[in-house]
């Protein structure tokens, strides 16, 4: 390999292309081998011989990133464009979960993933243009379609429910639910200045506030980037873990009153679960999931600085005052709030509408027996 290498380091193509065809040819080849050789056969301007040996490097290691990047050039340049975006795309994925990959692959790495981009901006210019007259009709009638285009093409991330405690099957995958469907916000909507002004003499007296995320001996915790136990992020519960927080709920009857429709959960250490949540200025809640996928998180904004946004999958929006929205908190989502000033919420837990009463019933029922498991009296085991 060394003086492969060596001839390589040279100028000495065809010298390194001896050596490293003879170390193949007698079996003791690998993918840096096979690599090298593609190389020196480049050199040589040899490219069926750069194809083969790149073959053969992804023959021994398929995960090889540098052989990865040279199949995805050799197939741009021979205008098979849509594979070479899969091997650049797949060599991308694998650079990013490498902590120290070596500078010679840094440079190429990044010209992969903008060479990536491109042909899937092409590509989806493409497939816009082949819909054809009817295409301005066709995406303005269904936006899911609209979004399914930018996904075929690449240019969108495919996000699925990923909840941490409890998959429900067959649920439909819906980032944020549409909003004419979700009737339980409409009477939140129309009380939103009365719940401002509840949530304005809550933050006036400090009492009540606690982190929005709280160190739990019994659970491990992750990594919760810098919000365990800060009030960066801070809650105020009118129900928590499926008890009605008297004191609070009683400053808060406005409030209350607007969820009386709603179709909130009950179930034993879970839900209802009802809070004022509260991110300072500057604060990001990093991208994570929610524990179930049998309910939507819901949030009437009522302090709302410019900027301050959710993303949920592959959608962002901009909070507003007053205009609430429910969204599947299973999915992918994260916060952010750039600006200088405080952002508030109302936020909610309400049942999926697609599930029946029984299917709820019995999914409630489901959690709390999960929830007693385990945090009794001890169990002897018996082989």
């Amino acid at each position: 390999m060394r003086a492969g290498k060596a001839a390589l380091e040279s100028g000495d193509a065809l010298a390194a292309r001896r050596h490293f065809d003879a170390i193949i040819a007698a079996g003791l080849g690998d993918a840096p081998a096979c690599i090298m050789l593609a190389i020196a056969c480049q050199k040589l301007g040899d490219m069926q011989a750069v194809q083969n040996a790149i073959d053969s490097a992804l023959a021994h290691d398929p995960r090889n990133i540098h052989a990865l990047l040279m199949k995805a050039e050799r197939l741009a340049a021979t205008g098979n464009t849509r594979s070479a975006a899969q091997f650049y795309g797949a060599a991308v994925a694998l650079a990013s979960q490498v902590k120290d990959l070596p500078p010679m692959l840094v440079d190429f790495v990044r010209h992969a993933a903008q060479a990536r981009d491109r042909i899937g901006a092409h590509f989806e210019a493409h497939l816009r243009a082949g819909l054809g007259a009817a295409a301005s009709e066709l995406l303005a009638a269904s936006p899911r379609f609209e979004r399914s285009i930018g996904m075929l093409a690449g240019n969108r991330q495919v996000y699925t429910q990923q909840p941490r405690d409890y998959y429900f099957p067959e649920l439909p995958q819906v980032q944020f639910y549409p909003r004419d469907q979700a009737a339980w916000l409409d009477p939140v909507e129309a009380a939103a200045d009365e719940i401002r002004a509840e949530l304005k003499a809550v933050l006036q007296s400090d009492r009540g506030l606690v982190p929005r995320i709280q160190d739990r001996r019994d659970l491990p915790h992750g990594d919760t980037h810098g919000l365990l136990d800060s009030r960066d992020w801070s809650a105020f519960y009118l129900c928590r873990e499926g008890v009605t927080v008297e004191e609070n709920a009683a400053r808060c009857p406005n409030t209350m009153a607007a969820l009386a429709n709603a179709p909130l959960p009950s179930i034993k250490g879970r839900e209802p679960s009802v809070l004022f949540s509260i991110l300072k200025p500057g604060m990001h809640v990093a991208a994570n999931h929610g524990r179930l996928n049998t309910m939507l998180t819901c949030h009437l904004p009522l302090e709302a600085p410019a900027g301050a946004s959710l993303r949920v999958g592959d959608d962002q929006r901009e909070w507003r005052y007053a205009k609430a929205w429910a969204f599947d908190d299973s999915i992918e989502h994260e916060w952010r709030n750039p600006g200088g000033e405080t952002l508030a919420v109302l936020s909610f837990d309400v049942w999926r509408p697609e599930m029946s009463e029984q299917e709820r019933r019995a999914v409630a029922a489901l959690l709390e027996a999960m929830d007693a498991y385990g945090s009794g009296p001890r169990v002897e085991w018996t082989a």
